[in-house]
């Protein structure tokens, strides 16, 4: 039997390479750059780290980045970040032709930051992301590539 892969903290982590999508490549392979985990950072900075993530066709990467952001968010807002990764991972899964899954997600984090339409936190475009994703759970294929059909995240 193998050993699992760890982490520092000797929890188990997949050490795979992953594509741009977030897909598991065998060991031996070359992967994308992953987010590093865990880090906290300034509401802008990680706003514009998961913008220049998605602008770059990696949903799923800027999904890791908005997590991070959720875990450390004020209780306030924790909804509003939340609802922002599951957005990313919508994406991820309109990229990967999980039709179903992208609806799911979309929908999900629709209604998560769907609440902060009229505070707009962090200069966040709430009332345009709540229309981009329930447009792109309507007709997850247009999400086949996640370049063209990245959101702008503030506005």
């Amino acid at each position: 039997m193998q050993d699992r892969d760890r982490d520092a903290e000797g929890r188990a982590r997949n050490a795979r390479p992953r594509d741009a999508l977030g897909r598991p490549l065998p060991h031996d392979a070359v992967g994308e750059d992953r987010a590093p985990e865990g880090v906290v950072r300034a509401p802008g900075a990680a706003l514009s780290e998961a913008q220049q993530l998605l602008d770059a066709g990696r949903p799923f990467h800027a999904h890791e980045v908005l997590e991070d952001a959720w875990k450390s968010a004020p209780d306030d807002e924790r909804q509003l970040w939340r609802g922002l990764a599951q957005l990313a991972v919508g994406l991820t899964h309109a990229a990967r032709g999980n039709d179903r899954g992208a609806a799911t997600l979309l929908q999900r984090g629709a209604g998560n930051i769907a609440g902060y339409a009229d505070r707009r936190p962090h200069g966040v475009d709430v009332p345009g992301l709540v229309g981009w994703a329930r447009g792109l759970a309507a007709a997850p294929e247009e999400g086949r590539d996640p370049v063209r059909a990245a959101p702008r995240l503030q506005g």
